[in-house]
């Protein structure tokens, strides 16, 4: 790791040797260092071992633009930047190891998933449970909810649910039937009816949901007895 300013004086031969060797060792190396070069010009590189990060000058050579942190421990790179934009009209691609294309947006703004898309909040992802007491719905886990019933229970007042949020929730009676469901205050039905589910053993029921506000839980009148 070396730096230098690349400008190599008038000097003798063994002098001049060593100032070159320093120069193209700083070239060869980025100008790697734990602070920026002292003397810095347009569109120079710099890999900054404090941090890992390669940068690159700016035109005006007032700034630092960061490129990608390099993971010296896993020898992985992470590009960093706000923008990514495709080089052509075939759009952008991202691929596995062995490459196989996972994810594609298209020109026109179409975004092809290969395989299952999984979100924080919102998108997808369903909880599968038998529930014995009462429930608190983990909104910022899962979209959609399949519960057995195991016995008779109340939805608790949620608190990490999403405006605009919405999906379903599927509820099974067990081999017993009769299970009810009460509602924490948080809970809306239309004309504060409650749910009514069917009794049948195993029975199975579907209540849409959507997230009108804080603490504002619609749910829509519950599809009885699929089979």
């Amino acid at each position: 790791m070396s730096q230098h300013d690349f400008n190599i004086a008038n000097q003798g031969f063994p002098a001049f040797r060593s100032d070159l060797n320093d120069a193209l060792g700083a070239l060869a190396s980025l100008s790697s260092g734990t602070s920026e070069p002292t003397t810095t010009y347009a569109n120079m590189l710099w890999y900054d071992t404090t941090n890992d990060l390669l940068k690159m000058r700016n035109e005006d050579d007032d700034a630092w633009i960061t490129i990608a942190y390099l993971d010296q421990t896993a020898d992985e790179v992470e590009f960093r930047t706000a923008v990514v934009q495709a080089i052509d009209s075939a759009g952008l691609s991202l691929k596995t190891d062995e490459g196989t294309a996972r994810l594609t947006v298209a020109d026109s703004g179409a975004v092809e998933v290969v395989g299952t898309f999984t979100a924080a909040r919102g998108i997808g992802d369903t909880e599968t449970a038998t529930l014995s007491a009462d429930k608190t719905i983990d909104f910022s886990t899962y979209q959609n909810f399949v519960y057995t019933l195991g016995a008779s229970i109340t939805l608790l007042n949620p608190t990490t649910e999403s405006v605009g949020q919405s999906g379903f929730i599927v509820f099974i009676q067990d081999g017993t039937g009769g299970r009810t469901v009460s509602l924490g205050t948080d809970y809306e039905t239309a004309g504060a009816a409650g749910l009514t589910l069917s009794t049948t053993a195993s029975a199975t029921d579907v209540v849409p949901y959507i997230v009108a506000a804080s603490g504002r839980v619609l749910l829509g009148t519950p599809q009885l007895a699929f089979s």
